[in-house]
């Protein structure tokens, strides 16, 4: 883990043991946290067209779809630190699977699922 994320990590931990809520950061909760601050996220998309969804960008929009994904990476940070997980590790394991899953000769230009190819 890098510097920053070290940093990250320690004030996220610093401003949760200050007001004594590892109570209620259990895996679970943390795991149900993330996925309501993603649905979060998806409602600042919700019925908007492409076009829409662009003009929102350039506007407030940007700053509100930040806050969420703001949101959804203390989750997982947190989640993260909590299970012994390195996250920028994780995400290297994963992208080499889903290299095997996805070579590139059979999933290039497709939205295929890899049993699909």
């Amino acid at each position: 883990m890098d510097k920053n994320s070290k940093n990250i990590i320690d004030s996220l931990l610093k401003f949760r043991s200050e007001r004594d809520w590892e109570q209620f950061h259990r895996p679970k909760d943390l795991a149900i946290s993330i996925v309501l601050e993603a649905a979060e996220l998806l409602e600042e998309f919700q019925w908007k067209t492409d076009e829409e969804v662009k003009k929102y960008l350039a506007g407030d929009g940007l700053n509100a779809v930040r806050e969420e994904i703001a949101d959804i990476a203390i989750y997982l940070l947190l989640m993260s630190n909590d299970l012994g997980i390195d996250p920028v590790a994780a995400i290297k394991d994963k992208i080499r699977k889903n290299e095997a899953k996805y070579p590139v000769s059979k999933a290039k230009g497709s939205s295929k699922k890899y049993d699909k190819l």
